[in-house]
């Protein structure tokens, strides 16, 4: 069996004659340990100093980039070679025997052709090891094997980080102690019913860590685990707070690129599912920060809701006619609703989840057609867009938590009551008004036990509503800039929390 060494072209061919023989295969093994390597350094003339390094390995050893490896010795046995000087007239062969041969090159402008070493020894490649600087005019060879194969890499890998990569988390005070606690202000009312809602007056705490508006609040829905608050903000983050004791920010998550305009809790409260304007889904887990599921949506997203009985269920809704029903569990797409719209606000469960409502920016000029659409969740089927019929459209939507019914947020600073059963009749001698949309996408939402109905306001002021006869019970200033949300607290009788467009989070007792 003959070996060759393949050369450079900027060896000299007169000097590639060997004189030394090379080791017998039967000396040589397939690993490298480091005693098998004699390090040879010299300093080149008039080069300052400098070395060049010059190393034998196997030509099999080749990773997936086409580049040969090295063998695995020693940090200590590594020669790293930092030279600046292209010029080097020395260099160093490592064999895997205890022979190592010096030989001396010309310029590496000069060109030369590949000797052959006869014997039985096995096929060698000669690396040049240089990091900082390149030769022009010489590339080395890469079969096209190989070229195939790396150009498919950089779709791989980047859908490979796509998947694997996980959130930015950032933990506040004491935040990985105290998300997992329960709350010495909500044990004791774990085990009883909720109580009679009272209005909120006095402020407990204020937060402001976030640098953008505040889109979106909820409460962890998991009783033991409801001191924490989700917030999610157009400054790219999604935050956990500490709402009850402390006020802190436990943990920030940086998944997205964009402004996040919507954020839930999944039911067992251990994960947090995200949409923004990057078009991006990331289900992340609270504690490690790991995105669990990651997607790259067709549109931006502005509406996300889990379903209420398959909790590997969720649907979102954006800037696109369509709304999308994904499973967790395969990463995929289970139904697409279309509708004849160019972008869906909210998104509402009705009880049991067999249907549910979507909210659009679509009116006409005499009524507004397919302004609330009622969709049946299994066969994608449209159950009715005569629903409302009037020229305002509804940024958000609420479940009244005991009785059939649904609130819409409008337009028209009002909120219209319809049934939650077909055909979702609109109650004409109830509309809660006094309260200002202006545009924003203010929320409303029902105490635990519903007779409350509280709503934001663009002018920063938060609106009481008693249920049944629709009247304002009490207004609180919140906030100098639009409110956006104002929410119960599940378990806490009497505890809200309210957000603004100037990133301020404020609770309420």
């Amino acid at each position: 069996m003959s070996s060759s060494l393949v050369a450079y072209d900027d060896s000299d061919s007169e000097t590639e004659t060997e004189k030394a023989e090379v080791p017998n295969t039967s000396s040589r093994q397939t690993s490298c340990p480091s005693s098998s390597v004699n390090r040879v350094q010299y300093s080149a003339p008039g080069s300052f100093g400098t070395k060049s390094t010059y190393e034998m390995q196997p030509t099999e050893n080749t990773d997936s980039s086409g580049t040969s490896t090295v063998c695995g010795d020693p940090p200590e046995h590594c020669a790293q070679n930092n030279n600046t000087d292209l010029i080097s007239p020395h260099c160093r062969r490592a064999y895997s025997g205890h022979t190592a041969l010096c030989m001396s090159y010309k310029n590496y402008e000069q060109t030369s052709s590949s000797s052959t070493n006869s014997g039985n020894g096995i096929s060698q490649k000669r690396i040049h090891k240089d990091s900082t600087t390149a030769i022009k005019g010489i590339r080395p060879y890469i079969p096209k094997r190989l070229r195939q194969e790396n150009s498919s890499m950089p779709e791989k890998k980047a859908s490979d980080q796509r998947d694997s990569s996980d959130c930015d988390v950032k933990l506040g005070i004491s935040g990985e102690q105290t998300s997992r606690k329960i709350s010495e202000l909500i044990k004791p009312y774990l085990g009883s019913k909720y109580k009679l809602t009272e209005v909120p007056k006095s402020l407990i705490f204020y937060m402001s860590k976030h640098s953008g508006p505040v889109n979106e609040i909820q409460w962890c829905p998991v009783r033991e685990q409801s001191h924490m608050l989700l917030s999610a903000s157009m400054d790219k983050t999604v935050k956990v707070w500490d709402a009850v004791d402390t006020g802190w920010c436990l943990k920030t998550y940086s998944c997205h690129s964009c402004a996040v305009r919507a954020a839930r809790w999944s039911s067992c409260g251990r994960r947090i599912l995200s949409g923004g304007f990057d078009s991006m889904l990331h289900l992340t887990d609270v504690e490690t920060g790991k995105q669990i599921f990651s997607s790259k949506n067709e549109f931006r997203i502005s509406a996300l809701k889990f379903h209420p009985t398959e909790s590997n269920i969720f649907i979102c809704g954006g800037f696109s006619p369509e709304v999308k029903a994904w499973d967790i569990r395969t990463s995929k797409v289970l139904r697409v609703y279309k509708a004849a719209v160019q972008q869906t606000l909210d998104i509402l469960f009705l009880p049991e989840g067999r249907e549910f409502l979507t909210s659009t920016d679509a009116v006409s000029r005499d009524s507004a057609d397919r302004t609330i659409i009622a969709w049946d969740f299994q066969s994608s089927a449209k159950i009715s867009n005569q629903i409302f019929h009037e020229r305002y459209t509804c940024p958000s939507l609420t479940l009244h938590p005991k009785e059939s019914m649904f609130v819409a947020q409008t337009n028209g600073n009002y909120m219209a009551l319809f049934s939650a059963q077909r055909p979702y009749r609109i109650n004409k001698k109830k509309r809660y008004e006094g309260h200002k949309v202006e545009g924003f996408a203010v929320g409303c939402e029902f105490s635990p036990d519903g007779t409350l109905l509280v709503t934001g306001s663009s002018d920063g002021k938060v609106f009481f509503y008693n249920y049944h006869t629709a009247r304002i019970i009490r207004t609180l200033s919140a906030h100098k800039d639009a409110c956006v949300s104002a929410i119960f607290h599940p378990v806490l009788p009497s505890l809200l929390a309210t957000c603004d467009w100037a990133g301020e989070i404020k609770i309420w007792q």
